[in-house]
């Protein structure tokens, strides 16, 4: 994740607040759709913070199972803070949402045929 993208997932309110349904209605022409891909980015937005949280503490991983040898490292306890204090993906995703940072493209309209 760039530094960029880092520093406006910090600036983010990490609470709960309530959204106006019909807002995010204007935006896609549908509450549906709009949860929906807001449900979308906020998977992948999800996905990218654990494989980067892994590729940081895998330098710290060790590989051997004696109990003896686990100790604490700070920079590995720094880093996981940093993570546990971000915003849930579902928040971010509902900010890109509103900001209109995010484009909905349908494939295809037609619904499948039911047998």
């Amino acid at each position: 994740m760039d530094k960029v993208k880092k520093i406006k997932m910090t600036q983010i309110n990490p609470l709960i607040e309530t959204q106006n349904l019909e807002a995010m209605a204007k935006e896609s022409g549908n509450v549906y759709e709009a949860i929906y891909t807001i449900t979308r980015r906020a998977n992948q937005i999800s996905k990218e913070i654990k494989e980067e949280l892994h590729s940081k503490l895998e330098d710290f991983a060790s590989h051997t199972d004696n109990l003896e040898e686990i100790h604490e490292n700070r920079e590995q306890i720094e880093i996981s803070k940093f993570y546990e204090k971000l915003p849930h993906p579902t928040i971010l995703a509902t900010k890109e949402f509103q900001n209109g940072e995010l484009q909905v493209r349908i494939l295809d309209e037609t619904p499948p045929a039911l047998i």
